[in-house]
């Protein structure tokens, strides 16, 4: 691919503030000129956040070789930390956007850098221009994530038509977490409580004892791998749903950080589709 193909928003923003919408779900707030250009890109989709070292007080995007066809060595000193993010919402006005982060202490580096980041840090985003199909078109949904895809649930939950249907399971950490997610849809809400999520999901259990649309039906799926794998694998071969109607992704897999776990997610997305 041609540089002139790639099409790719890079930007640096900046936090211009933030707020706890639950105990465990942090909103930063980023500003920049460049939300002008993330104005024509969904909302919900994914995108690359980029986290300056510490001590580092501004992001040093990695270069691509196009004559080699291999990303430049950097510098570990400036490198930064790069993680898969949706950006939940834009106001145009304010040149504004915002993330949503999981507030799961510090063992992962974006939870860490929201939980300290204050006003005037910077962030690097990397996306794709244009717009994309967030979902597929149906009359009954099937929404099911745990607190890292509340992003994308939210941003599908928004945009449905009145006369959708469905129901949406998510899991979070406890009651405490709970959110009002506005939808114009006649939308079953279930939350699961589980403070232990890298021990083990409930989602699939749940799917699996609960009546699901029989037709003219469409599932998004995201949470930690394994559960969205048995999960897909629960709709697809033993109840049938044909591949169109259905998307499932994993953010992320439980025991392994997203540096070591993307190989392998990469590498059996495939099967997860299939």
């Amino acid at each position: 691919m041609g540089k002139d193909e790639m099409k790719v928003i890079q930007a640096i923003l900046t936090v211009s503030r933030k707020e706890y919408v639950t105990p465990h779900y942090i909103r930063v707030y980023l500003q920049g000129d460049a939300v002008q250009q993330i104005a024509d890109t969904t909302v919900g989709v994914n995108n690359k956040i980029l986290i300056p070292p510490n001590g580092v007080d501004t992001v040093y995007f990695p270069e691509f070789d196009y004559e080699r066809g291999l990303w430049k060595p950097m510098d570990e000193a400036i490198r930064p930390t790069i993680r898969t993010y949706t950006h939940r919402g834009l106001n145009l006005d304010r040149n504004e956007i915002w993330i949503d982060f999981v507030a799961h202490g510090d063992e992962g580096p974006a939870s860490a850098w929201a939980i300290t980041a204050k006003t005037g840090d910077t962030l690097g985003v990397l996306m794709k221009h244009g717009k994309t199909e967030l979902y597929g078109v149906a009359a009954n949904y099937l929404l099911v994530g745990d607190a890292t895809a509340i992003p994308v649930l939210g941003a599908i939950l928004e945009d449905l038509p009145a006369s959708a249907k469905g129901i949406c399971m998510i899991e979070v950490h406890g009651s405490e977490d709970i959110q009002q997610l506005d939808t114009k849809a006649d939308i079953d809400f279930i939350w699961l409580h589980n403070d232990m999520p890298q021990k083990g999901s409930l989602l699939a259990d749940l799917v699996k004892v609960r009546s699901l649309p029989q037709q003219d039906k469409f599932a998004y799926v995201a949470a930690e791998f394994s559960t969205v794998k048995e999960i897909r694998n629960y709709l697809r071969k033993d109840l049938g749903w044909e591949r169109k109607e259905l998307y499932a992704y994993s953010y992320w897999k439980a025991g392994v950080s997203e540096d070591k776990s993307a190989t392998d997610r990469h590498s059996e997305s495939e099967e997860i589709q299939a």
